[in-house]
């Protein structure tokens, strides 16, 4: 037993113990009347007194020091001094009714019951705490017909969890949970009985877990019978069988495991298997990917043939906040068609590279880096074998820019850019580069402006300002690309160049505008020209140095603008027609630079002579020999009108465009001795429908005759017996696209189609990404969208349509012929609320045959997808049918098959 000093009995009041001067002088005081005396903490002491053999001494010499004296057995009391029941604040709310027995120490709250304590939240029909055993129940309660209602709603931190009822002990953080419900990422998981040992670890029997949003009758699910959950982190489960509609199936597994970090996490990504004609079996897609920190990661993809084609693919995107994103494409495809020792045996390989980086306005204010690249083998995106983007193979252009730019903040300003660019036509299979483009220029500046003050006037205006450009240009092709012979005919040099400009105003409703320009330009490679008289022709002779030419011009500009209203009266349909005319004539000088000029023979008799300069075969061009003198003519004209509106309310008619712009332009050239007159171009344009509707034209008419080879001659069309005009060309363009939704058209491709070069919409083809089949023909608010899985629509079918027509003749050589005559349309409508067809085609009216043509369709299942591709027609024939679960955690359980194309190589 453990003995206690009296100096250890104080009174207590509201579990504090108070002290007081007075207590200590009533103690010292019985100290010293009685002597030593010792109190049992229970059993009397005994009575039996042993006698020593010495002579006790009978003096007592106690001092008031050695009665305070702590003795030491009370050094290892075990008694501990008691805390508080409640370690923290306590916040309640109930509706019936809060009740607190003092006696059982417990608070019970009734009827959408609120429980707030330490970092617990809790609400449910019934809460009673015991804040003794820091024990907290919570339950459902009755309704007045005798359902259950008010489900506990468990909240400690970022966990939150529904059960049927829950036992928690607030200081050990263990529970029993009945029927629990909560969510983790993309899992809902729900458990008949829940014992918790910890705020990160879980024990559950007779589990489910889906990605069903409905968790209490999912259209599938995991049934687990034994499951340890650690929240964030992992699922560890027994054996586990699927169930889909209430209906148990053979799928199941002996144990599973499901990582539930909210952080990428590393593994492998398994295959697809199918079959082709001419490559054999494959497997596709399989690979392993890399989360290798929180701001990039890597996915190294790869197909296999068993004739031996195979493929790799490394794919990695990253970003930092407020700084820049990216990504980047790298893929290699290594094509066998048939088996070796077949005629129509062939091999090639094609690569493709992609990669675009954008830099965030707030990283750096006055630099700016930025890039998008896709380059690679002219064939690539018609002969792989997996095809990411099924319309990037009617793709005939690959362009790429990377680019840096930086602005000195000085005075005055300094602006200067580096920037390499790539244009590759897969068709001729012809590459141009410019490896880099550097510019620099010096912003404006007004040497005769007053410091503070407006600049008016001819001279106050008068500006001018430095620009730099230099160029390394290189034009090769396919099979020389990034080899010797690319380099080797690169061709470089700079352009210096000074404007001067002003402007003013003349007779106060015209505005004029004058400017001149001095040119300098540096070579590094000229040309030289001679006949040779071992090869009897005229060689060109590559001459390495340093070259320069000069030039310089002179031009003016004057316009005004013209208003012009044509009023029919408020009370007709059509109020008045607005005009706008936007006349302008230009003037241009440019001298002679015959100076730069030389001649060499064309033949042995050394008789016939021709001009060159040296510099025609430079980026910059070279400087001209021909005199000019050139006056330009333009017109712009708009036209609006003003509709009585509908809606007699409205007091203000209803404005409509009719015509956005209507232009013509042509010039004379004072210095020709014939055919002064150029060529007028017309182009126009405009919207109907509520700018549904766009339509663009042009034309080129010529006002001067051909002969009968089809040159031009001296005389004017009409005195040869024609109009006054002879249209040489045409072209019309229409773009429609409208929908039930008001023409708000959401029809837009795939993200990697963008990147391959090919079109925003789906004119030719949606994209199909094989390696992710879960994209959908449904936006995520369609899919939000609470809807009828069974029924039709009775009334209104959402739907979507996009037309495209395109029309261009040709008539310079009398050849008066339609060269291009197509329609291409796409569309998208939904069968029923969860069904939905769409379909992209078209037809060339000059060649007589129908144009790519896809057809979608797609079941929405809730938790699951099913899609059915089809190419019915052309070379791309080929079709793909899959059925899997929306979400990426469960992505891997899916059926899928496929007829991929087999293309024949080139």
């Amino acid at each position: 037993m453990t003995r206690q000093k009296l100096s250890h009995i104080f009174t207590k009041i509201v579990l504090k113990a108070l002290h007081t001067n007075l207590f200590h002088i009533v103690l010292l005081s019985i100290f010293l009347t009685l002597g030593n005396f010792e109190l049992q903490a229970q059993e009397n002491p005994s009575k039996t007194i042993s006698v020593p053999a010495v002579k006790q001494n009978d003096n007592l010499n106690i001092t008031i020091k050695d009665v305070l004296k702590p003795i030491d057995s009370v050094k290892n009391d075990t008694i501990k001094k008691k805390k508080a029941i409640l370690e923290g604040i306590v916040k309640r709310k109930a509706v019936d009714y809060e009740k607190i027995d003092q006696k059982k120490k417990e608070l019970t709250l009734y009827n959408q019951a609120e429980l707030y304590y330490k970092d617990i939240e809790l609400k449910a029909g019934i809460i009673v705490f015991n804040y003794e055993k820091d024990e907290v129940y919570a339950g459902r309660i009755k309704d007045s017909i005798g359902n259950y209602t008010q489900n506990p709603v468990f909240k400690q931190g970022d966990n939150v969890i529904e059960p049927d009822s829950i036992r928690f002990n607030t200081k050990t953080k263990k529970a029993l949970v009945w029927n629990s419900r909560t969510q983790q990422g993309e899992f809902r998981v729900k458990a008949e009985v829940t014992k918790r040992e910890n705020d990160s670890v879980y024990f559950m029997r007779n589990a489910r877990f889906t990605t069903s949003e409905n968790i209490e009758d999912p259209e599938y699910y995991f049934l687990a019978r034994k499951i340890k959950f650690v929240p964030k982190k992992k699922v560890v489960s027994g054996f586990t069988n699927m169930v889909i509609a209430d209906v148990p199936t053979p799928l199941g597994l002996p144990f599973a495991y499901f990582p539930m970090s909210e952080k990428s996490v590393s593994g492998f990504i398994i295959p697809t298997f199918g079959d082709t004609q001419q490559r054999g079996y494959f497997l596709q897609n399989g690979g392993y990917y890399f989360a290798l920190s929180d701001y990039y990661d890597l996915s190294v993809l790869g197909d296999y043939f068993t004739n031996g084609s195979y493929a790799l693919r490394l794919e990695s995107s990253y970003a930092q906040r407020y700084k820049f994103s990216g990504r980047v494409n790298l893929r290699f495809e290594n094509q066998i068609f048939s088996e070796r020792g077949f005629p129509d045996y062939s091999k090639s390989r094609q690569y493709n590279i992609q990669w675009s980086h954008s830099q965030d306005a707030k990283a750096s204010p006055d630099s700016r880096f930025s890039a998008s690249v896709n380059l690679g083998s002219s064939q690539y995106f018609r002969q792989s074998f997996n095809q990411t983007n099924i319309g990037s193979s009617l793709n005939n252009n690959l362009s790429s820019s990377i680019s840096y730019s930086k602005t000195f903040q000085t005075v005055p300003q300094v602006n200067f850019s580096l920037t390499a660019t790539h244009s590759q036509n897969t068709n001729t299979e012809q590459i141009d580069m410019t490896l880099p483009t550097l510019q620099a220029s010096v912003d404006r500046i007004f040497p005769f402006a007053p410091k503070n003050g407006i600049k008016k006037g001819f001279i106050k205006n008068i500006n001018f300002q430095y620009n730099l450009r230099g160029e390394n240009r290189i034009r090769t092709s396919d099979s020389l690309f990034f080899k010797s012979e690319m380099f080797r005919d690169a061709k470089n040099g700079f352009q210096h160049s000074i404007p001067i400009s002003t402007n003013f105003k003349l007779l106060k409703y015209f505005s004029v505008s004058t400017s001149t320009a001095y040119n300098e330009v540096w070579y590094f490679k000229t040309l030289k020209k001679e006949y040779s008289p071992l090869t009897n022709k005229v060689e060109e002779i590559d001459n390495n140095g340093f070259d320069t030419y000069r030039t310089y011009n002179f031009a003016a500009n004057i316009g005004t603008t013209v208003y012009g209203t044509f009023k029919f009266g408020d009370e007709k349909k059509i109020q008045a027609i607005r005009h706008v005319m936007r006349p302008s004539v230009s003037y241009g000088y440019t001298p002679s630079f015959d100076r730069y000029y030389e001649t060499y023979a064309l033949d042995a008799t050394g008789t016939t002579y021709a001009d060159y300069t040296r510099f025609e075969n430079g980026i910059f061009g070279a400087p001209g020999k021909n005199y000019s003198n050139n006056i330009g003519m333009s017109l712009s004209n708009t036209f609006e009108a003003k509709f009585r509106d509908k809606d007699e309310t409205k007091t203000e008619p209803k404005k409509v465009m009719l015509l956005n712009n209507l232009n013509f332009s042509t010039g004379y050239n004072m210095a020709a001795d014939s055919l002064a007159w150029s060529p007028m171009r017309v182009s126009g344009g405009t919207q109907f429908f509520e700018n549904k509707l766009n339509l663009n034209f042009g034309a080129i008419l010529d006002p001067y005759a051909i002969d009968n080879s089809g040159r031009r001659i001296d005389q004017f069309n009409i005195d040869n017996g024609g109009s006054l005009f002879r249209m040489t060309s045409a072209n019309v363009t229409i773009n429609y696209a409208l929908s039930s939704a008001d023409g708000k058209n959401k029809n837009k491709t795939t993200e990697q189609t963008t990147l391959n070069g090919g079109r925003e919409d789906d004119l030719f083809g949606r994209g199909t990404d094989l390696s992710d089949q879960r994209q959908s023909l449904f936006n995520k608010e369609e899919e939000n969208k609470e809807k009828e899985p069974t029924e039709f629509y009775s009334l209104k079918i959402p739907w979507d349509l996009t037309l495209a027509y395109s029309l261009t003749y040709s008539n310079t050589n009398r050849e008066n012929e339609i060269v291009g005559n197509s329609l291409m349309m796409s569309g998208n409508v939904d069968i029923t609320p969860r069904w939905k067809m769409g379909f992209s085609s078209g037809y060339d009216l000059v060649q007589k045959g129908v144009t790519f043509t896809q057809l979608r369709f797609e079941r929405d299942l809730l938790s699951w997808r099913m899609s059915f591709n089809w190419v019915p027609i052309g070379a791309y024939t080929n079709w793909g049918f899959f059925i899997g679960i929306k979400s990426s955690v469960l992505s891997d359980i899916k059926w899928e098959k496929r007829n991929v194309p087999d293309r024949r190589l080139r």
